[in-house]
C-alpha cells in the first residue's frame, strides 16, 4: 500500500472519504503486482483524485498485521509536501472510489480516520519517526 501525506498552510492534513468503508483514509492505495511503491501512489492520485504530483521523501515504511480477513501488509508514506487549501477545489474525484476529501486537524482525523491512519499519524505528529515501524496488532 503506498500512501501520501499532504498538508494545507495551515497543517492540517488531506483525507479521502471512501465510497467502500466509513473511515476516512489518507490519499493512495494497493501497488500493483510488478509497480515500485513510488509509481503506485502517483498512479492512485492521479486515478483517483485526478492530480499528479511529486513525490517527496519516503516518511515510512508501516508494517501492519492481518485484520480483518486482510493479509498482513506495509503501508509506504510518502512525504507530498504543502499546498494551499484551494488545492482540492480542481480535483476530479473517482466517484467509485472517492466520495470527498478533508483538510483534516487532528481532532478530526482522530475522529474520522481508520485506526491504522490514527496509529500513523499520531507517530508522524510525535516526530522523530523511524524508517521502519511495526504497527501494533488489531485489537479483536
Amino acid at each position: 500500500i503506498s500512501q501520501g501525506l499532504l498538508r494545507d498552510e495551515s497543517g492540517r492534513v488531506l483525507l479521502c472519504r471512501l465510497t467502500y468503508k466509513s473511515e476516512w483514509d489518507l490519499p493512495g492505495g494497493v501497488v500493483e503486482v510488478g509497480e515500485s511503491p513510488g509509481v503506485g501512489l502517483v498512479r492512485e492520485l492521479q486515478e483517483e483524485l485526478g492530480v499528479d504530483v511529486t513525490l517527496g521523501d519516503l516518511v515510512t515504511v508501516n508494517w501492519l498485521p492481518a485484520w480483518r480477513g486482510w493479509d498482513d501488509a506495509c503501508i509506504f508514506l510518502f512525504d507530498l509536501g504543502t499546498v494551499p487549501s484551494t488545492w482540492t477545489d480542481g480535483l476530479v474525484l473517482q466517484p467509485t472510489e472517492i466520495a470527498g476529501v478533508e483538510w483534516c486537524d487532528e481532532p478530526t482525523w482522530r475522529a474520522h480516520a481508520t485506526s491504522a491512519a490514527v496509529e500513523l499519524l499520531s507517530a508522524v505528529t510525535a516526530g522523530g519517526v523511524p524508517p521502519y515501524r511495526e504497527g501494533p496488532l488489531a485489537p479483536e
